[in-house]
């Protein structure tokens, strides 16, 4: 029997949105999954855009260090139990998250947690979100024209995206 080492990732590697959120908060700092898991509860402020149940944050936490995206760094006590294990985003976490922050969000029914949430990641680490404003514009641009080419045939979904596409322009317009 072979054990395979873990898989390297590459830019077109799909994650879930919990691996996303916690990467993205593991390349802010070192952090164990306590941590990680109360800054995705509903009063946090990620938690205000995406939430995530602590076991399903502890799951993810370990399915990004099964790909290599995160690591173990070190342990520290616990007054509520075992000793806590923090961990690190590692080199190829980093760069995965950096691609992904700046890559507009392609389906308009993900906007609103997945462009709402780097928006509020690069805001928290004190980038620029320019980069993301202009390719969203860009991407919903071509979307939108689309969607109002149909929006005749009175389709309900296509008039809901074209209204939240547009919606979109907006906000991101009065972003810059």
């Amino acid at each position: 029997m072979s054990t395979s080492a873990p898989t390297s990732p590459t830019p077109e590697l799909e994650l879930p949105m919990t691996e996303r959120a916690v990467l993205a908060l593991l390349c802010e700092g070192p952090a164990h999954g306590f941590a990680l898991a109360a800054e995705l509860q509903p009063e946090s402020d990620i938690g205000r855009v995406f939430t995530v149940r602590r076991p399903l944050v502890y799951r993810a936490l370990n399915n990004l260090v099964d790909l290599d995206l995160a690591r173990a760094d070190r342990e520290e006590p616990s007054t509520a139990g075992p000793k806590r294990v923090v961990h690190i985003a590692t080199p190829q976490g980093v760069e995965l998250n950096t691609t992904w922050l700046k890559e507009p969000v392609e389906h308009i029914r993900d906007l609103r947690t997945q462009l709402l949430l780097k928006l509020l990641l690069l805001q928290r680490s004190g980038r620029s979100t320019q980069q993301l404003v202009h390719a969203e514009r860009r991407e919903l641009q071509d979307t939108l024209q689309q969607l109002i080419d149909r929006r005749e045939s009175g389709d309900v979904v296509d008039r809901w995206r074209a209204g939240s596409a547009q919606a979109t322009l907006d906000f991101l317009t009065q972003l810059g």
